[in-house]
């Protein structure tokens, strides 16, 4: 299998989840401003933050209000992890491998690509975000779906799983990482009986509310939901579990040594990690950061070893 190739469907995966999971962030956080009293204020700031890219929206924005941020976060060409950004890149990488994938698959991927960008206008304004985001989310998960349930699972199949529980992995630890930097402070007091409403939109926006209350059957709290986030090896979402879905895909492909190495670390780091321990000493921040960097230097392996091999070749040789 050709290294680009490799490498261009490894990333139509990481920009399809990366749509998803923005998608999904922004329409909990969208339902929690609606079940929070007018009293609190709540940042749409924070979500920025935690895609990562404060300095393009800083360098683009003066006010930090609603409009802005959610214009970044679904619109803004010029933010690689918006929406509408990550739909094109995911749209371009299954146009140049579509002899791959599924027919099917280009259709769908199209199709979204086309409906975000002639709806985007719907998404930024209050009164069409939550028809205009779950569109963006269904049509990313029945292209997840179409993909497991009639692609052959060969290298190429293994790839997108590694690119996608990748992506999975980085998008929960940030999310938690914020998360517990608002909500498990103590300097927040105002916001401290509304923690369990806050705690639960983070679970939604990763899908989680209904299984946490299922497996975890305790009132939603911090504690108890970093835990399930990090930790839990059911739930699909949770970094252990998309780290053990990389490793699966990891050991079905070849020259994979470093990288088994490196997936195996950052789920021993997330299984092992005393969560209750963490955050009574204010280490959970450092922790998570750990956990992030452990998920980059598994990517950039990944890159060294299969995307980087065409040209490092000659040099080896």
């Amino acid at each position: 299998m050709l290294s680009r190739v490799a490498e261009r469907v490894y990333w139509m995966a990481r920009y399809v989840e990366r749509a998803e999971n923005t998608a999904r962030m922004v329409k909990a956080f969208n339902l929690l401003t609606l079940d929070m009293p007018r009293t609190m204020q709540l940042s749409w700031r924070g979500l920025v933050s935690v895609t990562g890219y404060d300095a393009e929206f800083e360098a683009r924005y003066q006010r930090e209000d609603e409009r802005n941020c959610v214009k970044f976060l679904l619109a803004d060409d010029d933010n690689p992890g918006s929406v509408l950004s990550s739909l094109r890149a995911a749209r371009e990488n299954v146009r140049t491998t579509r002899d791959l994938v599924p027919s099917e698959a280009w259709e769908v991927i199209n199709e979204l690509y086309l409906y975000a960008r002639d709806h985007i206008d719907q998404g930024i304004t209050r009164r069409g975000r939550f028809e205009f985001l779950s569109e963006v989310i269904e049509r990313c998960q029945m292209l997840t779906g179409l993909l497991a349930g009639s692609m052959s699972h060969d290298a190429a199949y293994e790839f997108i799983r590694l690119g996608r529980n990748l992506e999975r992995a980085d998008m929960t630890t940030r999310q938690v990482d914020i998360g517990a930097m608002r909500l498990l402070s103590d300097q927040d007091e105002p916001a401290a009986p509304y923690q369990g409403l806050l705690w639960a939109s983070i679970l939604r926006s990763m899908g989680g509310f209904q299984m946490y209350r299922l497996h975890v059957k305790r009132r939603i709290n911090g504690p108890d939901a970093v835990r399930f986030l990090l930790q839990d090896t059911a739930f699909p979402r949770a970094v252990a579990h998309a780290l053990a879905e990389v490793q699966s895909a990891l050991e079905r492909l070849p020259r994979n040594e470093l990288s088994l190495r490196l997936v195996s670390q950052a789920r021993r780091h997330a299984l092992n990690a005393d969560i209750d321990e963490r955050i009574a000493d204010g280490g959970l921040h450092d922790f998570l950061d750990a956990l992030q960097q452990d998920v980059a230097e598994l990517h950039t392996a990944n890159q060294r070893t299969w995307f980087l091999f065409a040209e490092q070749a000659p040099d080896a040789a």
